[in-house]
């Protein structure tokens, strides 16, 4: 009798092949639908005024000499709070309209240009993540806040308008937790130890690099900005003169916040700004 053990193995081993073969197509199928699936989907067109402050608070740090070529402001998208608006890539006082770039909150583009992107949008992303109730962002290189990232003289509110300061603006020293690195914010786990050390801060130094500012809104974000920078030139002054100095203390500092909810904010600077942005 003839033995058909070998032919017999010979189809198996083909069977179980094919049979693989489609296992593995299927697999495959199912995770290119996955990833599809998990696209980000726009959250649709931007409040055309929310858009025109965006560009305006770009404008507005460069011209206050907050940024330069280097720095970003970004804002929460008003239809969707899991999405945020950020310029592609560019000097923040060349930003227009046309630049700027939807995120989701794992900082993926959606409508990406061919302006490219910043490094480090992982700032915006996982501070949105952590901060629901933060609707804005400014990350820059203040000159005269950096030198406080590197000092144990502590960042302390000497005048009214930077009551914000409150406690104190934590520092966030990224070779603590990485190591050496090129000292950006270029990634998400990155991104999330800086949030955790912003907490419920209005801002955190970096050390060595500059600061990220947070706010209710877009002018707040650059107002804090603004007044951070100048509150460091006046602190520095006020230590240069020797002697003891009085800082805002946190009795100040909540009668005053509590009276910028009725009024204080930024709207009357915002203005100024504004037109001296839109005269450029």
């Amino acid at each position: 009798m003839k033995d058909n053990s070998t032919g017999n193995e010979t189809t198996t081993r083909w069977v179980l092949s094919g049979l693989i073969l489609i296992l593995a197509l299927t697999a495959l199928g199912a995770l290119f639908r996955t990833e599809a699936a998990q696209e980000p989907v726009s959250a649709g067109p931007p409040d055309p005024v929310l858009l025109e402050d965006l560009v305006l608070a770009n404008r507005i740090l460069s011209q206050e000499g907050i940024v330069d070529g280097f720095g970003h402001v970004s804002v929460r998208h008003n239809a969707n709070p899991e999405r945020f608006l950020l310029a592609g890539g560019v000097a923040p006082e060349l930003v227009t309209a046309d630049d700027i770039v939807e995120y989701d909150l794992e900082a993926n583009p959606i409508n990406l240009g061919e302006s490219g992107q910043y490094l480090e949008r992982f700032i915006h992303s996982e501070i949105y993540k952590a901060r629901p109730e933060v609707q804005a962002i400014s990350h820059n290189h203040s000159p005269a806040v950096v030198p406080f990232s590197v000092s144990s003289v502590p960042l302390r509110p000497i005048y009214h308008m930077s009551s914000f300061i409150g406690e104190g603006i934590p520092v966030f020293d990224i070779r603590d937790i990485f190591g050496g690195t090129h000292m950006l914010v270029s990634d998400q786990m990155r991104g999330r130890a800086l949030a955790e050390t912003l907490a419920d801060r209005p801002a955190v130094l970096m050390r060595g690099h500059g600061v990220s500012v947070v706010g209710v809104n877009v002018k707040f974000a650059v107002g804090r900005s603004i007044y951070l920078e100048i509150n460091a030139r006046l602190q520095t002054q006020a230590m240069s003169l020797g002697g003891d100095i009085t800082y805002i203390n946190m009795e100040e500092t909540e009668a005053f916040l509590d009276e910028a909810g009725e009024g204080l904010g930024y709207e009357r600077p915002w203005s100024l700004w504004k037109l001296h942005a839109m005269e450029q």
